[in-house]
């Protein structure tokens, strides 16, 4: 490598830059996963609004939101200037060709796979996140009874909710919040959307399946002894288990 040219900006600079966006997203998912597995409880809402707010609200989260969406439009420039190059090298394709015969199916489709999800994203934020950060999400009231453990709700209207609150009132603990979880139910309801979803999670998991294992060899860490753990963990957790619960949840909404 020339002395002249930055590391960053070399072939193997830019493979790295993906592989280190790559696994900061890989850790996201799984925060973001414990936050939505709120979902999946019977009380109206109550815990994933709460998850909402904090997720919305706490500084330090916010920052690292930040981070997210950095490394989400760096991931994806370096993966098509990586690609755009790659394909510069070889103008001419081979008269005849087996790809199956040197990489597996996922390995020479992480484009196309890559595109899928984003369009995911696309649509997810413009959902939810949108939604919610621009005020167009209904209002909800909770009532619990502290020494039951009883908890009602209701909707409220816009002239009733001021900002998110927890007050307790002659032994009953009262929250008010945006309801992000009614959203959530409502367009679930979208058959196309459910659809998007599944197949997004199982693009995911094809591009899981080799991006984190690859991403682990660019950084070096590749060595006999512990990558058979790096598969693992990249084939049943992040190809598997967490694809198959992000999915679980538009599937949870639309058939109960």
């Amino acid at each position: 490598m020339s002395k002249s040219k930055p590391v960053l900006s070399s072939s193997i600079g830019k493979k790295l830059i993906m592989s280190l966006t790559g696994l900061f997203l890989c850790m996201f998912l799984i925060v973001h996963l414990i936050g939505n597995l709120q979902l999946f409880k019977d009380d109206a809402g109550l815990a994933f609004n709460k998850y909402a707010y904090f997720m919305t609200h706490f500084t330090p989260i916010k920052v690292v939101s930040y981070l997210l969406y950095a490394s989400v439009i760096i991931h994806v420039i370096y993966a098509i200037v990586i690609s755009l190059k790659n394909k510069a090298a070889r103008p001419i394709g081979y008269a005849s060709y087996d790809g199956s015969a040197n990489s597996k199916w996922n390995s020479r489709n992480m484009g196309i796979l890559g595109t899928v999800i984003l369009v995911f994203l696309a649509t997810h934020m413009s959902n939810f996140w949108w939604k919610y950060h621009n005020d167009q999400t209904p209002y909800i009231e909770y009532r619990t009874d502290l020494s039951t453990g009883v908890t009602t709700h209701q909707e409220i209207q816009a002239a009733d909710f001021h900002d998110y609150s927890i007050v307790s009132e002659n032994g009953v603990e009262i929250v008010k919040a945006r309801d992000l979880y009614k959203q959530v139910d409502y367009a679930f309801k979208n058959v196309g959307l459910v659809a998007l979803y599944v197949i997004a999670m199982a693009a995911l998991a094809f591009h899981l399946i080799h991006g984190f294992q690859s991403a682990f060899q660019t950084v070096g860490f590749n060595h006999k002894r512990y990558i058979g753990l790096v598969q693992f963990i990249g084939v049943w957790v992040f190809g598997v288990i967490i694809p198959i619960l992000f999915a679980a949840m538009p599937l949870y909404f639309y058939f109960r």
